[in-house]
């Protein structure tokens, strides 16, 4: 018999095969598609378009259509036009071409990307991990298939693009409102040139170069060209504090720091002098607004180098090893000082070719634009690595891109995949929400109905069912291309969601929109992506299957089945720079990645991370208790609350703090007005509060009973009644990056909210 989707939140209980549409919001919709199309009569299609019931009140706005009365125009022409298709179940292949021509991924072979004929170079090495910069690892290869693919150096998978795609754009950005555009001959080329100006300033070989900066064609050149001349990449976040510059800059010994701009560059000069590795400093952005010693713009820094023989570089390159490190990724540091990830040439070149295979990465035809912090792993690997093996184009997004030009630059590119954070997902699907409330009741009755559609069609995917549910064509014309349009997703084969849990409401919003979100899941550690999901490869709440070469295994499994997911594979990282107790910590004696969360397979194999071991709250009954499904469920039950942390470990009672939905500032910090959805929220419950402080200064009777409604709820489906919610505080101010709450992918950082509202969390349990 054909196993269903596991149709479940990220709990601790066992994983129960079980009909995909049960208890999804499709069933509140699906009676309507077979008696909206295939008929003749106009005045029936009338009637049934305002028989329609909303299964919510968001809507989404039908972009195009100006008025109702054109739109119920379209929708009698879409409707004969649909009435043709047979009242049969359609095959796999119309379906697949309704969906925008979705091609089965993880089927890709090798031949798809570029064969690699180059010389292998390993150093020798008996040990998979070390902690010293420059010492070798011994590679975890397979030995055949997946895993055993000869290992290669950056130079070497960077070149084995250029040679066949060197005429191809490889990097775009805006200048002055309009496109420019690198080839791979031309990108190769300045990255030796920047390489060979790194040796001339005295990058010595294994030591770091420090980015510093947004999204830019400068951050992957002295990324790429740091490797190039011997060095150790090093991003460092955009966000850090002076203090926390200085301490990777230090920790890598850093000898060339790179900069975006004169904000970036004081921060490194009032730290300089705790730098003694320190030897130039380059700003890529802007001219300098004084002159300094040892201080460089970007075009004096890329001249520097010109003395510099070819041959010189060269040597350089060709004497690195595959098994050696080239990059360091340094983790957020919640529980302490960051760590610094060590990367080698193999961990990226493999992964970049792994990944892109099982995501089903087109050779020569992608595009995606970059925004999300080049810093972290997944933005790197996605961005840069991979687009790089498969010779696809990175477009640069403006630097205010999460402040809301990422929207205007999708339209513009429409690029081919997308990878959002899940609060990048959330906040496009609370813009249409927004957009939908404004609607006339026509279009949101049509554009519920077509959801409803959507989200059977999708849950049909996944249950391996091709066949075009009743009405879909028509909805996929009315609603979903356009949404897909004003989304700057037409072109998008595949979207994914990563670096933190993603809520199921959210998932099920954009599968509602025929747009599935693909989970990636992994970490610094594993050089990006461990499983992933990919077209047709789809559970909901899972991330996926492990991408092939690689091994998972469940440490110490549970009655449930619930273990330590522990990784295998030519992707995990090397060690921890001079740090051997942490290093010990996370990889063991046989060399398996322990990465500290919680997960089980379902019989398909199909990854669901359950939780996370140091978040679990372990009450004063000695009960565990995972945070993340209880935060995520009130989340979806009460739709003002932005964010929510669970407390409680070592405590008698769980108690949570929650934060509303609120506008932001031009610097994207959380502002006292709360945002359109949250005002409607209010609205629909006779409350006039347009503010978060007049709804806590008031304690507005409306909202806090919506929310302890929606705290009761969870609670009567909590397993026990130490998981139960007894407390809950609404705080002044919205969670953000600039804030510490957040880290720079949005995941909340648990120990520093504990510590900034130790004064609430202790009111919970005072006597």
């Amino acid at each position: 018999m054909e196993n269903k989707v596991e149709s479940v939140p990220k709990v601790s209980g066992p994983i129960k095969e079980t009909e995909a549409l049960q208890g999804s919001k499709a069933q509140l919709n699906g009676s309507c598609p077979t008696s909206l199309i295939g008929h003749g009569s106009m005045n029936l299609m009338d009637s049934k378009v305002q028989e329609i019931s909303s299964a919510d009140d968001s809507g989404i706005d039908s972009p195009g259509v100006d008025s109702d009365g054109k739109l119920l125009e379209e929708v009698k022409a879409l409707s004969l036009s649909d009435s043709t298709v047979e009242r049969k179940e359609a095959s796999a292949e119309s379906f697949e071409d309704a969906l925008t021509a979705r091609k089965g991924a993880g089927e890709i072979t090798e031949e798809e990307s570029i064969p690699i004929t180059a010389e292998v170079h390993l150093a020798p090495s008996e040990q998979y991990w070390s902690i010293a910069r420059d010492k070798a690892v011994k590679l975890r290869m397979a030995a055949s298939g997946p895993g055993s693919e000869p290992p290669l150096t950056i130079h070497q998978m960077f070149q084995a693009t250029v040679n066949r795609f060197g005429d191809r754009p490889a990097l775009r950005w805006k200048k002055n409102g309009a496109w420019v555009t690198l080839t791979y001959k031309e990108y190769h080329q300045h990255c030796r040139s920047a390489a060979k100006s790194f040796l001339k300033l005295g990058l010595e070989r294994f030591h770091g170069v420090g980015i510093l900066g947004f999204n830019s064609p400068e951050w992957f050149i002295a990324n790429i060209a740091c490797i190039m001349a011997g060095g150790l990449t090093t991003g460092i976040y955009t966000t850090n504090s002076p203090e926390a510059c200085q301490y990777v800059a230090n920790n890598c010994e850093a000898n060339v720091i790179v900069v975006e701009n004169s904000k970036q560059l004081a921060k490194i000069l009032q730290v300089k002098d705790q730098l003694p590795h320190l030897k130039a400093i380059v700003q890529y952005k802007g001219e300098l607004e004084r002159k300094m010693a040892n201080v460089y713009t970007w075009a004096e820094f890329m001249k520097f180098g010109e003395e510099v023989a070819d041959a010189q570089l060269d040597e350089v390159m060709n004497s690195q090893k595959a098994n050696e490190c080239c990059s360091l990724i340094y983790t957020s540091g919640t529980t302490g000082n960051p760590k610094g990830v060590m990367l080698s040439h193999d961990n990226i070149t493999w992964i970049s070719n792994a990944a892109g295979l099982v995501a089903g990465v087109s050779m020569g035809e992608e595009c995606l634009v970059s925004y999300l912090p080049l810093s972290h792993v997944a933005a790197q690997v996605n961005d840069l690595w991979i687009c790089m093996k498969f010779a696809g184009t990175t477009y640069f997004a403006e630097p205010d891109a999460l402040k809301g030009s990422l929207a205007n630059t999708l339209r513009e590119v429409r690029p081919t995949s997308f990878l959002g954070v899940p609060r990048v997902w959330e906040k496009m699907q609370e813009a249409m929400q927004a957009i939908g409330a404004k609607s006339s009741v026509m279009k949101k009755r049509i554009a519920d109905w077509a959801k409803g559609i959507g989200l059977q069609a999708n849950y049909n995917i996944m249950n391996g069912d091709f066949s075009v549910p009743w009405g879909f064509m028509l909805a996929n014309n009315l609603v979903f291309k356009r949404v897909r349009a004003a989304l700057g997703l037409d072109r998008c084969k595949i979207c994914f969601t990563g670096a933190a849990p993603i809520t199921k409401e959210t998932l099920e919003y954009f599968m509602s929109l025929n747009i599935q979100l693909h989970e990636l899941y992994g970490m610094s550690e594993s050089t990006g992506p461990h499983t992933l999901s990919w077209i047709n490869n789809v559970r909901i709440m899972s991330c996926g299957k492990v991408v092939q070469g690689c091994k998972t295994k469940l440490d110490k499994p549970d009655a449930d089945g619930n273990g330590e997911v522990c990784f295998w594979g030519r992707h995990v990282f090397m060690g921890y720079l001079n740090m051997p107790e942490k290093t010990e910590e996370a990889l063991d004696q046989e060399g398996w990645l322990h990465s500290g969360d919680l997960g089980k397979l379902d019989t398909n194999d199909f990854l669901f991370i359950t939780g996370r071991i140091k978040e679990l709250i372990i009450t004063a009954g000695g009960e565990n208790v995972p945070p993340v499904p209880i935060e995520d469920a009130l989340k979806e039950e009460v739709s003002i609350i932005s964010n929510a942390m669970l407390v409680g470990d070592k405590k008698k009672f769980l108690a949570m703090l929650l934060t509303l939905k609120c506008k932001a500032d031009e610097n994207g910090e959380p502002m006292d007005e709360l945002s359109p959805l949250a005002v409607e929220f209010c609205r629909q419950r006779g409350v006039t509060a347009t503010k978060v402080s007049e709804i806590i200064n008031n304690k507005e009777p409306g909202i806090y009973k919506a929310i302890q409604e929606g705290v009761n709820h969870i609670n009567e489906k909590a397993t026990s009644n130490a998981q139960k919610v007894q407390k809950w505080a609404i705080l002044l101010r919205d969670f953000s990056i600039s804030g510490g709450e957040l880290g720079p992918t949005m995941k909340l950082k648990r120990p520093v909210v504990a510590k900034m509202y130790k004064d609430e969390i202790d009111k919970f349990y005072a006597s």
